[in-house]
């Protein structure tokens, strides 16, 4: 497990800090928020909240360049704001609205921001992983210097894909960081149940791929891990593989009722909440004000009712784009769009 001394994070300015600050503050308050708009039936289908798990795509993302390629898992909302996606749009997608980023075609699971480079929200377990291989191929094939990171849970380490990508990406050296957010319970099953090696970091080694295990419930930890990997890919090193050891507060998704954790399991957990974490940091280490935290507080809870609103606001989609971004067809030479 990395050492919480830091290292590099030790030279995060305050700025980008308090930004970091504010991403996890935005993360879990949407998601409450989320929460709250299912229960209303403003929200369809399945829906799976990260709360517990922000200091991962907060730490991440800080350590990535604006246009790297990210790809995930259906357990995306967290993601997809860190990379810097508007919570209007995030919110209108769920919602199923025109506005939403996806065109509100995709929903809660399915969530994607090309201009951004988010390319999902995949809710096949795994299935995220091999594609990932071709963006970081292309990368490589184009030297263009962009790094691909690609999350999944630790219940997809033991689909084919997984080692098939990781060895295709060893054999080729392609600039991807795969990152498994490892909450410990694959849906309801607890990894010790279905993994011989519960360490997943160690399971790169047999394609010569390099792995870490880092404290996911901490921020400043997971982007020093994190930089250590997407430099170490940046420069042509070939793929790394990073363990995010992390834990989710709420059940796999909102119809489950958690009924295979204690109580007291989830109430320990609790005392590494990665937003109290930094916010001691903050205030122990770097001096920043109690108000100036508030602030931003007071700030992320207007962003996220704003973002409601926006969402319910905004049209449906119309019929007549039922058709539309459904498959991507080449256009052959002399023919017109």
């Amino acid at each position: 497990m990395a050492n919480p001394r830091y290292g590099l994070a030790e030279k995060l300015d305050k700025a980008t800090l308090l930004e970091m600050y504010r991403q996890l503050v935005l993360l879990r308050r949407f998601e409450e928020k989320t929460a709250q708009q299912y229960g209303l039936q403003k929200i369809g289908g399945f829906c799976h909240l990260y709360i517990g798990q922000e200091a991962v795509a907060v730490g991440v993302e800080a350590a990535l360049n604006d246009d790297d390629y990210v790809i995930t898992a259906y357990r995306d909302h967290g993601q997809a704001l860190a990379r810097g996606t508007p919570p209007g749009e995030v919110m209108a997608e769920m919602f199923g609205k025109a506005t939403g980023c996806a065109k509100g075609k995709g929903g809660s699971m399915h969530l994607y921001d090309i201009p951004r480079h988010f390319y999902g929200g995949w809710g096949i377990v795994g299935a995220q992983i091999p594609l990932a291989l071709g963006t970081a191929w292309a990368s490589k094939y184009r030297g263009d210097n962009r790094v691909t990171v690609c999350y999944f849970g630790e219940a997809a380490v033991n689909q084919g894909a997984f080692h098939e990508a990781l060895n295709m990406a060893s054999l080729w050296k392609v600039p991807a960081v795969f990152i498994c957010e490892n909450n410990r319970y694959g849906m309801g099953t607890p990894i010790s149940v279905s993994s011989a090696e519960v360490e997943v970091y160690k399971r790169g080694c047999a394609n010569k791929v390099p792995g870490e295990a880092v404290d996911g419930l901490d921020v400043l930890a997971m982007y020093d891990a994190a930089k250590r990997a997407v430099d170490y890919c940046r420069e042509g090193n070939g793929p790394f593989l990073l363990e995010a050891r992390t834990y989710r507060y709420r059940g796999h998704s909102m119809s489950d009722p958690a009924v295979y954790r204690t109580r007291e399991e989830v109430e320990e957990e609790r005392k590494r909440d990665p937003i109290p974490r930094l916010r001691d940091y903050l205030t122990s280490k770097k001096k920043v004000k109690e108000d100036e935290l508030v602030a931003i507080e007071e700030q992320v809870e207007k962003d996220v009712d704003a973002a409601v609103k926006f969402a319910e606001e905004s049209p449906w989609p119309d019929p007549s784009q039922l058709y539309e971004d459904v498959y991507a067809m080449p256009i052959r030479p002399g023919e017109s769009k």
